[in-house]
């Protein structure tokens, strides 16, 4: 069984080096191909007599901007990019694992093409559909407040899946079951309608993009077992690592962003993970600096 490690460099080049059968899922949330930056500045307010805004009772507060997590999200090819990783990172499902890709409305259906290419139309179990209602709206269109996760098995005669695992959610019409039904609430379908992180929640790290961790405690509960490995090789803030943890599972995290990584050590750093530094310039020690 592997360490919990967290590893900082390219994931195409990292892959390469993890064992065969490693992981019994893969979840990865890649970029979006949004055509931009992926910015979140973190405001921080502080006790100041003299500073500029006034809080609760009328205390001064001073209104601090913290440094930015940032990263580049534009792509030429987007698949060509994503595609050879995915490929590569095969190799390190077990023979009843999963495979989870997270994207958006810009490329899941191009990705989805290519990965019924890559592993067979058989092995595609699901679409899940992450819906929210956060943001701002769009008045040309219908707003966009969904998220697409593909669902992947490697074997599909033999894969896990933890039904009494599932969390329970409310009935929406209550009064049309038993109340013994009603109390212990319905298991979810393939639309997720989970919020946000919100932004002043201590789930947040003020990475960008991060997801919620009821997303992914849903995805490991179910599509693992304790003990497992969870891999995860665009990691941003590191909130696979977190879910994996807290239900007793291992996970390894990969991510080729300083913050990203940083961010994602500090968090994680009550677990234990090994930080392993690929760049030539960074100590290991660096990244809960």
């Amino acid at each position: 069984m592997m360490a919990d490690t967290l590893y900082y460099g390219d994931n195409l080049e990292i892959l390469a080096q993890l064992p065969t059968g490693c992981a019994r899922l893969i979840y990865i949330d890649p970029p979006f191909n949004t055509g931009g930056c992926q910015k979140r500045t973190r405001i921080k307010a502080v006790a100041d007599e003299n500073g500029d805004r006034t809080g609760f009772a009328g205390r001064r507060y001073k209104t601090l901007v913290q440094a930015s997590s940032s990263y580049q999200d534009s792509f030429d090819d987007f698949l060509k990019f994503l595609m050879p990783r995915i490929e590569a990172s095969l190799r390190c499902v077990t023979p009843d694992g999963s495979f989870f890709l997270h994207l958006d409305y810009r490329e899941v259906h191009y990705a989805k093409v290519a990965m019924d290419a890559l592993l067979g139309r058989s092995h595609f179990m699901n679409e899940i559909i992450w819906s929210y209602d956060y943001g701002a709206r769009q008045r040309n269109r219908w707003p966009t407040k969904h998220d697409t996760i593909l669902w992947y098995v490697m074997d599909p005669a033999n894969y896990t899946f933890n039904y009494d695992q599932m969390d329970r959610i409310p009935y929406m019409a209550p009064g049309l079951v038993t109340r013994e039904k009603a109390e212990r609430g319905k298991t979810p379908t393939d639309v997720w309608w989970h919020t946000v992180v919100p932004t002043n929640g201590r789930e947040k790290t003020g990475y960008p993009t991060q997801k919620p961790l009821g997303i992914l405690n849903r995805i490991i509960r179910v599509h693992t077992n304790p003990g497992d490995t969870v891999l995860d090789y665009f990691a941003g803030s590191g909130t696979t690592g977190e879910a994996a943890a807290l239900h007793n599972r291992r996970f390894i995290l990969v991510d080729n962003n300083l913050d990203a990584v940083q961010i994602a050590a500090k968090r994680l750093a009550r677990f234990g993970p090994n930080c392993v530094g690929f760049h030539p310039s960074l100590q290991a020690e660096a990244l809960l600096s």
